[in-house]
């Protein structure tokens, strides 16, 4: 009996971009562990990977890095095709797209902090956008818009400022983007 192989190339591309995506995969699985004072409020470590893709490596693989992170951590949550699943999807769509548009503003205005503050808001307001027409009614999201804002404020800036520094240190994770 004879056996077919298939076999697909690799690339180095594609093993950095799997190395990052389980990062932020494990970043994902990290935060899902820890409580949370307000349901749906979480500090978005994963999204300081993505960000530091995207500043390091480009748009398309931080798509890939973040895309991979909402698919695998849905299946390794449990959550698949559920609603947080599609919540987090509708972020993670939003967040790309602010971050693709972002690519056209100034760079000497737009670092990583405000950079990481867009992204946080493109990705509550996905969120937020998605429960409004599927599982919330309108007025319940206009009360939840500014603990969702405030809370996009503070942990984009603090995620950002987290990126920053990754990116300023001496032996940053510059170096290994981009050998990785």
């Amino acid at each position: 009996m004879t056996h077919s192989v298939i076999e697909f190339p690799v690339s180095a591309d594609d093993r950095r971009i799997a190395r990052l995506a389980a990062l932020a995969i494990g970043l994902t699985l990290a935060e899902a562990a820890l409580p949370s004072p307000i349901p749906g409020v979480k500090p978005g470590l994963a999204n300081i990977v993505v960000l530091l893709v995207l500043l390091q490596v480009g748009w398309r693989a931080a798509a890939w890095v973040s895309g991979l992170r909402v698919l695998a951590g849905a299946i390794l949550l449990g959550s698949l095709f559920a609603p947080g699943f599609w919540l987090s999807a509708a972020g993670a769509c939003t967040s790309l797209m602010v971050l693709a548009l972002a690519r056209y503003l100034p760079s000497q205005h737009f670092g990583p902090i405000s950079l990481s503050v867009l992204a946080a808001f493109g990705h509550i307001g996905g969120q937020l956008a998605l429960a409004g027409w599927w599982l919330l009614p309108g007025a319940a999201i206009i009360g939840l818009l500014p603990v969702f804002a405030a809370a996009a404020l503070i942990f984009g800036a603090v995620n950002g400022v987290v990126v920053a520094r990754l990116l300023a240190a001496p032996t940053s994770s510059n170096e290994q983007l981009q050998e990785s």
